[in-house]
Order: structure tokens, then C-alpha cells, then sequence
């Protein structure tokens, strides 16, 4: 799966007076706590890639669930677009105790409360990191590489739509606006 993303940094106020008028559905508030490994046998930052176990506490259905998330280096200049593996865990303390008795290490903490809604396919999630402030997230799944280009292209629409310049994007995780 290619997770297609763009990200820019803005004051939600307005993103979501945009979009109750585009008729997009509120979908849950989450608060997640992501733990970041860093790789023995390479360095993620120079190869771009990322390995997290993501605390989400939904704060609307009071439920807590824990995924193991891979993300591989980002396959288009113009997006944050990559590949994506995750999975649900049952036991996140014994799975850091495996990854770090294969030598991975903690490397960063990133905490944010996030707002999710939806727009067509798209997921728009509204974001308030600790430490670093106000992003929109527009983002969207694809299940080939060659549909990449249609949904980043309709990702930017929607991006313009909310009032937004997909000319003023991020391509820098938050844990790299972190460090």
C-alpha cells in the first residue's frame, strides 16, 4: 500500500469552517504518543525511512489500540508519499523489548491530539503536535504506484479547497521538524 500525504502548517480555525461547508464528515479525536526506533544496521534519517509503535487513545470512543508502523523513503519529491506496512499490537512493552533486543533503539517522542474527518476518500486530519504547533494533513491510500500521481494531484485540490497552498507543503515528518 502507498500512503499518498501532503502536509502544510496552519490555524485550524479556518480549515474547519472550509470544511463543514464541503460537507465532510468528523470522524473521531485522537491522542497518539508515537515512539521512534533508530536501526542498528542503518541510519533512517539518511535512507528515509521510519519504524514507530503509536499509542492512540480515541478520546470520542474511549478505546486504546497500539500499531507497529513501518514507512519506507518517500517514492515522490512532491509528496510525502510512501510506502506503508502497519499492524495492530497487543503488547507494546514486550514488542520494544524485541526490537530492542535486536538492537533498535528509542530515538524520539512525538505527541499530538489529532482531529480526523472525512472528504470523499480522503482523510483530513487536523493536528496539534506538542512543540512544534498547528498542521493539516491531507492523505490518502493507493494500492499501486501508478495511482500515486491522480491522488496527489486530487490531494492538492483538496489542499487549495480548505483554503490552502499545496505550494507551502511539508515534506519533513514531525519527527524531523522535531530534531
Amino acid at each position: 500500500m502507498y500512503e499518498v500525504e501532503i502536509k502544510v502548517q496552519a490555524a485550524h480555525e479556518q480549515v474547519r469552517s472550509k470544511l463543514d461547508e464541503h460537507g465532510a464528515t468528523r470522524l473521531e479525536q485522537v491522542q497518539q504518543t508515537d515512539t521512534y526506533y533508530d536501526a542498528p544496521h542503518r541510519d533512517f534519517k539518511a535512507t528515509d525511512e521510519a519504524l514507530r509503535i503509536r499509542r492512540e487513545h480515541n478520546r470520542d470512543a474511549e478505546t486504546l489500540i497500539h500499531k507497529l508502523t513501518y514507512k519506507g523513503p518517500r517514492i515522490d519529491d512532491n509528496s510525502k508519499t510512501r510506502i506503508e506496512h502497519e499492524m495492530e499490537i497487543d503488547a507494546p512493552a514486550t514488542m520494544d523489548d524485541i526490537l530492542t533486543a535486536l538492537g533498535f533503539e528509542p530515538a524520539a517522542t512525538v505527541e499530538k491530539l489529532r482531529h480526523r474527518y472525512r472528504l470523499g476518500a480522503y482523510t483530513i486530519t487536523l493536528d496539534d503536535v506538542t512543540n512544534l504547533g498547528e498542521f493539516v494533513e491531507i492523505e490518502t491510500a493507493v494500492e499501486s504506484e501508478a495511482a500515486v500521481t491522480d491522488a496527489r494531484n486530487r490531494a492538492f485540490e483538496h489542499c487549495r479547497s480548505l483554503g490552502l497552498d499545496p505550494d507551502e507543503q511539508l515534506t519533513t515528518s514531525y519527527l524531523g521538524l522535531l530534531k
